[in-house]
C-alpha cells in the first residue's frame, strides 16, 4: 500500500510539473509575441517609392523596440486617417492638415515631428509649371484661368491643397473649383511628373519634393519653374492613437527621438526619406497655425455662400469667430 501511495504521489508530482512547465511555456509564448503596430504613411508618392524609403526605418524599429511594426499604405490621405480612426493604424506619418483630421476624428495625438538635414524648421508649398510653358509669372496664370489646367493636391494635403487654397487662391478671391478650365487632384509625385512632362499647365507641390527631384533627377528638376512660394509650413508630424498602452508609447517615442542622431546607417536611412535628419518631440500645439488657416478658409466660404440665409450666415460666422479667438489666444501663449 505504501508503494501504491508513493506511486500515486509520484504521478501527482509529475502531473504538477507537467502543468507548471506547460503554463510557463504558454506564458513565455504569450510574452514572446510582439505587439502589432501598423505605421501609416500618407501617400505623397507611389506606395512602391514610399516602401523603399521607409522599410529600412521600420526594420530598425522592430529590432530596437521589440514591437511588430508594419507599414500601412493607402491610395489617399483619408485612408490613413480612417485607418487610425478604426484602429487599423496605431502610428502615422502625416502632413499638418491631415494630422488635424487624425487628432479631431481618429483619437490621434501628435508626439513628434521630422527634422530636416538642411536645418530648416519646415517646408513650403509651391506652384510650379514646366520651364518651357507660356506661364512666366503668376500674372500669366491669373490672366485667364479658364484656359488653365490646375494640378491640385489631395483634399487633406497641407502643401498641395490647404496652404495654396488660402494664400494663393482665397486671398485673391479665386474659387479653385470654378475658376479653372480643369482641376485634377493628385499626389505630389503625380503632379510633379505631369509638370515635368508638360502634361498639365500648373500644379501645386512643395519644396521637399523639389529638393528630392533635384538630388535624384537634376535633369528633370531643370524642367520645373517655380511661380509662387508660400510662407513656411511646420515640419510633418508623427501621430499616435491616444489609447496605446503607455509602455508602448514610451518605446515608440524613445525610438523616434533617438533615431538618426549618431549612427551612420540610421543617418543614411533618414537622408533617404526626403532629406530628413531625425525627429524631435512635438505636440498638438504645432497644428495651431494650420488650424488658423483652415478656419479663415471656412469663414471665406461662409461669407460667399449665397445659399445661406442671413441668420444662418450670422450664426456660423459667430461660431468661426469664437474658434478663431480661442486659437489666437492659444497661439499667443506658445
Amino acid at each position: 500500500m505504501k508503494f501504491l501511495r508513493s506511486l500515486g504521489s509520484l504521478r501527482s508530482l509529475r502531473s504538477l510539473v507537467t502543468l507548471t512547465v506547460g503554463a510557463a511555456a504558454f506564458a513565455g509564448a504569450a510574452t514572446a509575441h510582439a505587439e502589432d503596430i501598423n505605421l501609416g504613411i500618407i501617400s505623397t508618392d507611389s506606395s512602391s517609392v514610399l516602401k523603399q524609403r521607409w522599410e529600412p526605418l521600420i526594420e530598425d524599429m522592430n529590432k530596437q523596440t521589440g514591437l511588430n511594426v508594419k507599414a500601412f499604405f493607402a491610395t489617399d490621405y483619408a485612408g490613413i486617417i480612417e485607418g487610425m480612426r478604426f484602429n487599423k493604424v496605431q502610428v502615422g506619418y502625416f502632413g499638418n492638415a491631415s494630422a488635424i483630421e487624425a487628432v479631431d476624428r481618429s483619437q490621434g495625438e501628435v508626439f513628434a515631428k521630422v527634422l530636416y538635414a538642411n536645418g530648416q524648421l519646415g517646408y513650403k508649398s509651391v506652384l510650379i509649371t514646366n520651364v518651357n510653358s507660356r506661364f512666366k509669372t503668376l500674372d500669366d496664370v491669373f490672366k485667364d484661368t479658364k484656359d488653365v489646367t490646375l494640378g491640385f493636391g489631395d483634399p487633406n494635403s497641407t502643401s498641395g491643397t490647404l496652404i495654396p487654397g488660402y494664400y494663393l487662391f482665397a486671398k485673391r478671391n479665386i474659387s479653385v473649383n470654378t475658376a479653372f478650365k480643369a482641376v485634377l487632384p493628385s499626389s505630389h509625385e503625380a503632379n510633379l511628373l505631369a509638370v515635368v512632362n508638360n502634361k498639365i499647365d500648373v500644379a501645386t507641390n512643395n519644396t521637399e519634393m523639389l529638393d528630392t527631384l533635384k538630388q535624384q533627377h537634376p535633369d528633370k528638376f531643370a524642367q520645373v519653374r517655380v511661380l509662387w512660394t508660400s510662407p513656411l509650413i511646420p515640419s510633418d508630424p508623427l501621430v499616435w492613437r491616444k489609447d496605446l498602452p503607455q509602455a508602448t508609447k514610451d518605446k515608440i517615442r524613445n525610438f523616434f527621438l533617438n533615431y538618426g542622431k549618431t549612427d551612420p546607417h540610421e543617418k543614411q536611412v533618414m537622408a533617404s526619406i526626403t532629406g530628413y535628419a531625425g525627429f524631435a518631440a512635438s505636440s498638438d500645439a504645432q497644428l495651431l497655425p494650420i488650424r488658423q488657416v483652415a478656419l479663415y478658409r471656412q469663414k471665406q466660404k461662409i461669407e460667399s455662400d449665397t445659399h445661406l440665409s442671413d441668420d444662418d450666415r450670422k450664426t456660423q460666422l459667430a461660431d468661426i469667430d469664437a474658434k478663431m479667438s480661442a486659437l489666437n489666444s492659444a497661439v499667443s501663449k506658445q
